[in-house]
């Protein structure tokens, strides 16, 4: 087909490839195996509260949602102690974070973020013609909060921080934010992504709370795709410091944007506090096992203050990830440079974790006799 006359917008047609992983048909089909340990995309492995589902069975499906998310958002007002016109629904919190590109970028303008960084951290801004900062991970697998202060000193235009850190599992404690917020000027909005808040230790402090004493403006974006098991649904939120940041939000996403089903399955899941926290209790314990396993078999492991482990295999992850598909088990093999010999492994169930350890333990080892052997 020709297509000489069309314009192309160069910003889009350049951009990265967002690295969304593999469904479980696809793994079933490369496998060959039914049972499928879904260890790619940091979802919840025990599901949504039971409290949800009934929520589900009184949706009217025939009529359209509610376009300012009003009784969402006005639970999350009072769960928060937030305005709730300070709030924003979104389609997932990536569609924030697609807003926000939108609302407090441009052609020439700048963003700021860490590498390896959340695919969409980097694929937003440039959609809008923005140039990406990264700044990299330390070798300790950890924040560089001095390199993270030089660059906050050209005050880029947008700062998009995610604590914990997706995919490398750190997250700020207080010393360090508080260095991060104050190097922060006033001309630059800080997008703080919580999207794991809810699996953090009570050394992590919270960020709203933090970004909010400090009057700087701010946009913190959490979700209930993690934690609450609600990732098929899509529906996440950003808290803003003020009712104009909201706004701009709103303006620049569609109307209609968050379905009636996600709505009711939201509000009914964050009324189940205690659901949500067992089921995270659940998750941390299986991440420490899996930890201890990993680092048993020789092989470095970023601290994580989420539901995933980024895990450096010391070879090319592609492969190692291919072999592991073929034994049913789904990985994210970092494909960023310099980082594409670690994975982020998801902790599932017992049963999940368990494939994927004695999986990956088969696929290293012959290589491991080769290395000894030479």
């Amino acid at each position: 087909m020709v297509e000489p006359n069309l314009f192309f917008n160069p910003n889009v047609e350049a951009l990265p490839k967002y690295n969304a992983g593999l469904t479980v048909a696809a793994a079933r089909a490369a496998s060959g195996r039914e049972f499928i340990a879904r260890l790619g995309s940091n979802e919840n492995p025990h599901g949504c509260s039971p409290a949800v589902l009934e929520a589900l069975r009184k949706v009217e499906f025939s009529r359209y949602s509610d376009p300012g998310c009003e009784a969402l958002r006005a639970a999350l007002g009072a769960h928060l102690g937030v305005d709730p016109a300070q709030i924003v629904i979104g389609n997932g919190s990536e569609e924030m974070i697609a807003a926000a590109s939108r609302a407090f970028l441009k052609q020439g303008a700048t963003a700021l973020t860490v590498a390896p960084s959340f695919g969409l951290h980097e694929i937003e801004p440039l959609a809008v013609g923005a140039k990406v900062v990264k700044v990299s991970m330390t070798p300790e697998l950890g924040f560089d909060i001095a390199g993270l202060e030089s660059a906050l000193a050209a005050a880029p235009n947008l700062f998009l921080l995610p604590s914990p850190w997706n995919p490398v599992g750190a997250a700020l404690d207080g010393p360090e934010l508080e260095r991060v917020i104050q190097a922060t000027s006033p001309a630059t909005m800080f997008l703080l992504d919580e999207a794991y808040r809810e699996f953090t230790s009570s050394r992590i402090p919270d960020g709203l709370a933090a970004l909010r004493q400090s009057g700087r403006p701010h946009i913190v974006l959490r979700t209930f795709s993690k934690a609450f098991g609600l990732a098929g649904l899509r529906v996440g939120y950003a808290i803003c410091s003020s009712e104009r940041i909201a706004r701009m939000l709103s303006a620049a996403k569609t109307p209609f944007n968050v379905n009636a089903m996600a709505q009711a399955a939201a509000v009914a899941a964050l009324a189940d506090q205690q659901w949500m926290r067992e089921s995270a209790a659940l998750v941390l314990k299986e991440r420490e096992r899996v930890r201890l396993a990993l680092q048993a078999m020789g092989l470095p492991v970023a601290p994580s203050e989420g539901n995933f482990l980024f895990v450096d295999l010391q070879r090319g992850s592609a492969e190692v990830a291919a072999a592991l598909l073929k034994q049913g088990v789904i990985v994210k093999p970092w494909l960023e440079p310099k980082y594409n010999t670690f994975i982020r492994a998801s902790i599932g169930s017992a049963e999940e974790n368990d494939l994927f350890l004695s999986s990956l333990a088969g696929i290293l080892k012959p290589a491991a006799r080769y290395a000894a052997a030479r």
